[in-house]
């Protein structure tokens, strides 16, 4: 009886449909214009559309990809005719015709649902389909039908066919989280959509009128079938002759599923989070965190920073990187073969010398994407390798101390700081390049004092080390006895301002581009001057004789330089070595998650032999 009622029900509001349909828009162009009616229901009842987001090697190959859903959306003019062709002729022939609805349609559909038990029959133009993919909600109910019928002609009203042809056909669904014939085509064939061949377009058109039924991957029969009766729609209505259709019926259809590209996930964990630093920084909101006069200020700067990376992010980006894949993957395989016993972790950085770019980052042993990253995210102590950047240098650029200028190396109090070296060993006047080349700590607490806890620290400031605050300016600094400490990227960018002295923040984005490549965000070329030539020439010298006659010995020579300085805390729970060769600058932490001691490993060298391999081509 209810089916009655509703039949009698439409077909009385048929014939007031425009009647109604033109009240209904005054009233709500009264409280505001319709389109903004429209943007509210998208926001409120429409699941937000993320475009996937493609990373890229430093070759432009693809190596990893971001998305739940996969979209490949195109303009209308990329979609071969034919197969705009196969929906138009079995979904809405008077598509170009209606304005939004085909009340004949309407009429017959209705018919035919009077006599069942349920809500079956539809009468959907391609338009109320838009309306309700974007919309509405897909309830069967008689409601809800006549609400998509305002819709519909409303959205005619503001949009061109073109228009909602191309939305028609980005937004169909194709199962497996699939959705557009684009996107469609690339999954399913592997291949761009104007590569296909009209049986592989035909047997696409066939999954979205069911996509559970139709299936290819589990159904590949009754898509099939479905496909055949698509290509008898288009020879009854003369798009195709009866060859022409014999023929697409007869051809094999060999699908071959796209893979997800995921390789390199530290790499790529890595790049996602550069990426929020780089709107934020070109939007202008770095700055404005910088000068926040409150931690309220701050976290809801912080909230629109992520507000805006997640809308970046929506609309499919292409990320074109630095990534080094070949030595990714040699770093990863043997550094991972190379941290014995189970728990002993590392987190690295490789930065190429020409261009200071990212070019490998080591995240850890075994890691998986959203995994603690030990390359970026790992805050530790740096032991004596902050020695060269926050003692040394700072002394040849403040004094007139060379190489072999002598000084004191014996024991030091300052106050109630009295700091000893490694093994409780004194020494008396050495050489500032003996001192370093043993890593003397009284020594290096000595020459801090000399030159200015504050001096010192001025030097190191252009490096933008995050987690260093005023309460590490003490002389304890000069031994990396920070609060928290910096991570494994943080010390090799550093260590990179000893290639010529300055120093460029590196990056391991190049450019973000739209999916029609225009370029949105790229990082300005900034390089800023902190050592002098003499002061460069000075450190290598050093960092080389520590490889050769010192606490670096172990490390081989790859190119005609290498350099190193080594870095230990208390109770070995944090191994360090930061340096470079003529290609490559490199920091590498060895330890636990948990910190414990590490003095068998140190004795076997494990930090050393695994900054070898990241020096390694």
């Amino acid at each position: 009886m209810k089916h009655v009622i509703g039949f009698i029900f439409i077909l009385l509001t048929i014939p007031i449909l425009f009647i109604v349909q033109e009240a209904i828009a005054v009233e709500l162009k009264s409280a505001g214009s319709f389109n903004d009616q429209i943007n509210d229901s998208i926001e409120l009842s429409s699941p937000k559309i993320n475009v996937p987001v493609t990373l890229k090697d430093g070759n432009g190959l693809i190596f990893a990809e971001e998305y739940i859903e996969w979209r490949d959306p195109l303009p209308l003019s990329s979609i071969p005719l034919f197969a705009r062709q196969l929906f138009l002729e079995s979904e809405d022939t008077g598509f170009f015709e209606h304005k939004g609805y085909d009340v004949a349609a309407i009429v017959r559909a209705f018919a035919v649902n009077t006599a069942t038990d349920d809500v079956r029959q539809g009468a959907s133009t391609i338009t109320q389909q838009v309306v309700r993919m974007r919309f509405l909600s897909t309830e069967k109910t008689y409601e809800r039908k006549l609400t998509e019928l305002f819709y519909a002609a409303e959205l005619e009203k503001q949009s061109t066919k073109d228009e909602i042809l191309e939305m028609y056909m980005n937004e169909m669904y194709f199962g497996h989280q699939v959705y557009g014939i684009g996107a469609a085509a690339t999954y399913y064939f592997s291949k761009p959509l104007d590569a296909l061949n009209e049986a592989e377009m035909a047997f696409l058109a066939a999954i979205p009128n069911n996509p559970s039924l139709y299936d290819p991957l589990n159904h590949f029969d009754q898509t099939k079938v479905r496909q055949e009766r698509l290509l008898s729609i288009l020879t009854k209505n003369r798009v195709l002759t009866s060859e022409e259709s014999k023929v697409h019926k007869n051809t094999a259809i060999q699908l071959n599923l796209k893979e997800k590209a995921n390789a390199f996930p530290a790499y790529s964990t890595y790049v996602l989070a550069e990426l929020t630093d780089l709107i934020a920084q070109s939007e202008g909101l770095s700055e404005k965190m910088t000068y926040a006069k409150d931690d309220a200020e701050k976290i809801a700067l912080e909230a629109i920073i992520k507000q805006r990376t997640a809308e970046v992010l929506s609309k499919g980006l292409i990320i074109e990187t630095a990534l080094n894949p070949g030595k990714q993957r040699r770093n990863d395989q043997t550094i991972s073969s190379l941290l014995h016993p189970k728990g002993v972790q590392a987190g690295a950085a490789v930065i190429d010398n020409e261009t200071r770019e990212i070019i490998s980052l080591f995240a850890g042993k075994n890691y998986k994407k959203a995994d603690f990253h030990r390359a970026f995210q790992a805050v530790r102590q740096p032991g004596s390798a902050m020695k060269p950047l926050l003692v040394y240098a700072p002394l040849f650029e403040s004094s007139s101390y060379t190489e072999n200028t002598p000084i004191n190396s014996g024991a030091i109090c300052i106050g109630s700081y009295c700091p000893t070296n490694i093994g409780g060993y004194v020494y008396g006047n050495v050489t500032v390049k003996e001192a370093f080349r043993q890593s003397h700590n009284t020594a290096a607490v000595r020459l801090l004092q000399m030159i200015g806890v504050e001096e010192a620290f001025s030097y190191i400031a252009p490096f933008g080390f995050k987690s260093v605050t005023q309460q590490d300016m003490n002389y304890a600094a000069a031994l990396g006895g920070f609060a928290k400490g910096m991570t494994p990227l943080e010390l090799a960018g550093a260590y990179s301002s000893f290639i010529d002295g300055q120093y460029t923040p590196p990056h391991a984005i190049r450019a973000v581009k739209d999916r029609a490549g225009t370029i949105l965000y790229e990082w300005p070329d900034d390089k800023e001057d902190v050592w002098s030539p003499t002061t460069v020439t000075k450190i290598r010298g050093m960092m080389s004789d520590a490889v050769l006659n010192g606490t670096g010995r172990g490390i081989p020579y790859t190119t005609s330089y290498t350099g190193a300085k080594t870095g230990t805390t208390d109770h070995y729970k944090d191994l360090w070595v930061g340096g470079l060769n003529d290609n490559y600058t490199t920091a590498v932490w060895v330890g636990y998650d948990s910190p414990q001691s590490l003095k068998l490993l140190s004795d076997q060298k494990l930090h050393l032999r695994i900054f070898s391999t990241l020096l390694q081509d």
